[in-house]
């Protein structure tokens, strides 16, 4: 777990670099080749971390200290089971989070008795290591079109009128 967030926060530290540089930068400067190389191993460097070094952390943590193994069966839920009676009724049978091992439908879920479906651990364990890469890539894409588009200007469209001063256009 320690490894997971540590790796977590080094890419958010990574980040926030690469925000703070691109604000104080002036926009057009020409770079120098010793600050191209350490851009570019730098940029290298925080890849790594958010398409390696984060997914392998957290299937690390999943696989061992959370044994989410393709043979225990349910949705975890965390500590969520530490809230007090939640969704327990009063005197009926409606618990959704078993105390013993913390995961929803343990058993799986059936539909009447004629049968089940059962999510594997190890399912969840690839489900939130996808989420990662997806968040990575979305957060690579959204950084490389801010930093392209800083410092531009808003074009202002001059309105269209007439020789006597009226609009041409209608406005919606």
């Amino acid at each position: 777990m320690t490894a997971f967030i540590a790796s977590c926060l080094v890419v958010v530290v990574m980040v926030g670099i690469v925000v703070l540089v691109g604000h104080r930068r002036p926009v057009g400067q020409p770079l120098t080749w010793g600050e191209a190389f350490v851009a570019a191993l730098f940029v290298f460097v925080m890849m790594l971390f958010i398409y390696a070094v984060v997914p392998n952390q957290w299937i690390l943590w999943a696989n061992s200290t959370l044994r989410w193994r393709s043979d225990k069966f349910g949705i975890p839920v965390g500590p969520l089971h530490y809230l007090p009676n939640w969704p327990k009724t009063q005197g009926k049978v409606l618990v959704f989070i078993p105390e013993a091992n913390n995961r929803l439908w343990p058993q799986g879920i059936t539909f009447f008795g004629r049968g089940r479906i059962t999510v594997p651990l190890a399912a969840i364990n690839d489900l939130i290591t996808t989420v990662i890469y997806a968040v990575g890539i979305g957060a690579n894409l959204y950084l490389w079109s801010w930093w392209q588009k800083r410092g531009a200007k808003k074009v202002e469209i001059p309105e269209l009128t007439s020789a006597y001063g009226r609009p041409l256009v209608k406005k919606a």
